[in-house]
């Protein structure tokens, strides 16, 4: 039996049954099964693959087993899933393909290896467009055909075009659907000011971000350099980046990152902070993801408060700083949704119903994070989706709630300010929107605010 069809397999089972992250768990399996650089990349292509085009795969799954994906064991689908994802979007032999994965039917449930055999072979007997093509035809509506050939919820679909429309760039939608399925490359940001590294010197500059870099072998990198060089997204730097360059940093400033886990942004800062004579406080609710914030800014030598605690209430005090903090940071809890490429499960984890809850504690977070403000400080509003809700409906009703206390600063100049190259941005300049197909970052959102008073 092939071991990176199992790996792939043991990986989907566990997102499904366990609400595991493939990004955290498949690197482990692969180490444990000790698996050839080959058989890796095969395991990876296998389970990303098939998570990103699920959508699509159960929907040709049901026409070729005549039934609801819904009435399949989910053993069984996954099973098949892999199966599919071989035959429509690989390389790999239809003999191969078909064969491997009746054999795992048979180890998984031995029943179903002959539905599974005449599934496959069913699917196998038409080319990609032609079931492309038939799924289209058999849609009700655009934003259902959208859906199941890009394999995004019809929901989210709506919801990105609704963030795109916003800006006036809707026709840009499925040019969004389709990166959201494309493979990011693994990101690197060098921590500034820590040693003799740099982007340019690690392998090839981002075309944004000042701080960050591509590699061949990115994870040797971070291995060889104790902390110095870590995995983050380009979008994610300038998060942080613009927050800590959004003005001249006063020596003793007092800097907070409220919602801290798992720590890509909080070492960035603390970066930032040792090279400006800044002081950091971190905060994260969950402690095991407190403990990987300890791990991110390890390699700083800059002593950081990390503290366990609810975001909406902790204490200034409490965090070291009575008179309050100069800069915030709130990158706050939220569907995700901008993040598709990298954690392509997401998708079919997330209800439209999730969002007034992630909108509630958004609000409440971001009025705790105005109260820790000092007069004239400045707080970055930040989430990883673009859902309007998340983005322009909480940072809306956040400023009529704090009317005359919060100003809105030139968020769009800050990050230009920042950036390599000019990003091309769009909507009004007082927030930024990043998008996977257009700068090839996540789907990060932005928006600076200062309180007068």
């Amino acid at each position: 039996m092939s071991p990176p069809r199992i790996v792939a397999y043991e990986v989907l089972e566990a997102v499904r049954t366990d609400e595991a992250y493939a990004n955290l768990l498949l690197p482990k399996r692969i180490e444990r099964s000790k698996l050839s650089e080959a058989d890796a990349a095969l395991a990876t292509e296998l389970t990303y693959g098939t998570l990103r085009m699920q959508g699509f795969y159960d929907a040709v799954i049901e026409l070729a087993a005549g039934r609801p994906a819904g009435r399949i064991d989910p053993p069984v689908l996954d099973v098949l899933r892999l199966g599919v994802h071989q035959l429509l979007s690989t390389r790999v032999p239809t003999h191969a393909a078909v064969n491997e994965q009746v054999v795992l039917a048979k180890r998984i449930a031995p029943a179903a290896s002959g539905f599974v055999n005449g599934v496959l072979r069913t699917v196998s007997r038409s080319s990609l467009e032609s079931w492309r093509d038939e799924l289209a035809a058999e849609m009700p509506s655009d934003d259902a055909r959208l859906a199941v050939l890009s394999s995004h919820p019809e929901w989210i679909v709506r919801a990105l075009r609704s963030a795109l429309v916003k800006e006036g760039r809707g026709d840009e939608l499925e040019a969004l659907l389709e990166a959201d399925n494309l493979a990011p490359r693994v990101n690197l940001a060098v921590l500034p000011g820590l040693g003799d590294e740099s982007p340019e010197g690690l392998g090839e500059p981002n075309r944004f971000s000042p701080i960050g870099a591509t590699a061949p072998n990115p994870i040797a990198l971070v291995a060889a350099h104790e902390g110095r060089v870590r995995v983050q997204d380009e979008g994610s730097q300038l998060a942080a980046l613009a927050l800590s360059r959004a003005a001249d940093v006063a020596p003793g400033e007092r800097w907070l990152d409220l919602c801290a886990g798992p720590g890509g942004k909080t070492a960035v800062l603390a970066a930032e902070a040792l090279a400006n004579d800044a002081a950091l406080v971190a905060n994260e609710l969950v402690p095991a993801r407190a403990e990987l914030v300890r791990r991110a800014i390890a390699g700083v030598p800059l002593e950081v408060h990390v503290a366990v605690g609810d975001g909406r209430e902790t204490d200034a005090s409490a965090l070291g700083s009575a008179d309050g903090f100069d800069r915030i940071l709130l990158d706050a809890p939220c569907t995700g949704l901008g993040a598709l490429r990298r954690r392509p499960e997401a998708r079919w984890r997330k209800q439209p119903a999730d969002v007034p809850e992630l909108t509630q504690l958004q609000g409440e977070l971001f009025d705790h994070a105005v109260r820790l403000l000092a007069p004239g400080g400045v707080l970055a509003y930040v989430t990883c989706s673009p859902h309007t809700a998340e983005t322009h409906g909480t940072l809306a009703a956040a400023l009529r709630r704090w009317e005359g206390e919060l100003e809105q600063l030139d968020t769009r100049a800050v990050v230009q300010s920042v950036v390599r190259e000019p990003l091309d941005l769009a909507g009004a300049p007082e927030t930024v929107q990043l998008w996977p197909h257009r700068h090839g970052t996540d789907a990060m959102f932005i928006a600076l605010v200062r309180r007068t008073r």
